[in-house]
């Protein structure tokens, strides 16, 4: 399976979200490797502090440009392929679309990130010309822990307006551990935090059975 998380908006938890499933995977038995497409490097920096630890591997490649044939190639040889785009509308955003099985998206749920809605779809639409089977799904990042905060709700009811888009129901809240194992090279599975545990493998669960 080829996954790639992107979006056109920057600094929604992207490169978070592509390590965690990655070590989630990894700790599954599966062969999985990140294609790092990101010029800033966040994923591939976690996989060199990964290598430092007694934790299952997570392979990683860093491709920019036209990353299609990379993407293809490595679908062949791994079982599970994710790709880390950047968070703009980039040269690696739009060759990965030609060649992966599904695009996850995350949003943060405020309006900056929710402009960006009819843009993206329009580059999913024109990706669908070349690869027709692409699933689209998108999930709400970086949300507020505060159940009074009703920002999650505008959200859910801003993204059922575009049919391109399938919003999870899984939400990745806006929690420290994130930011935490980030810098040691691990993903919240491999924490103590049950409740990022339950976010993530919750994530994995909609990804795979949709």
């Amino acid at each position: 399976m080829i996954i790639q998380i992107g979006n056109i908006k920057g600094g929604c938890g992207k490169s978070t979200l592509t390590v965690n499933l990655a070590a989630l995977l990894a700790s599954k038995g599966k062969d999985v490797i990140i294609v790092d497409a990101d010029r800033q490097g966040t994923s591939s920096n976690w996989c060199l502090d990964r290598q430092e630890l007694d934790l299952p591997r997570v392979h990683h490649v860093q491709a920019f440009d036209n990353i299609r044939d990379t993407v293809l190639d490595l679908g062949k040889r791994y079982e599970y392929v994710l790709v880390d785009a950047g968070g703009r509308d980039s040269r690696e955003l739009r060759t990965g679309l030609t060649a992966v099985d599904t695009l996850l998206v995350p949003f943060r749920p405020s309006q900056p990130d929710l402009d960006v809605l009819p843009s993206l779809q329009e580059i999913i639409l024109l990706s669908r010309d070349y690869n027709p089977n692409l699933r689209v799904r998108a999930v709400l990042t970086l949300a507020p822990t505060n159940p009074s905060v009703k920002e999650v709700e505008e959200a859910q009811g801003y993204l059922a307006d575009y049919s391109e888009l399938l919003l999870l129901k899984s939400i990745v809240r806006d929690r420290k551990v994130y930011r935490d194992s980030m810098g040691m090279g691990r993903g919240v599975v491999e924490m103590d935090n049950e409740k990022a545990k339950l976010e993530i493998n919750l994530l994995w669960e909609e990804i795979d059975g949709n």
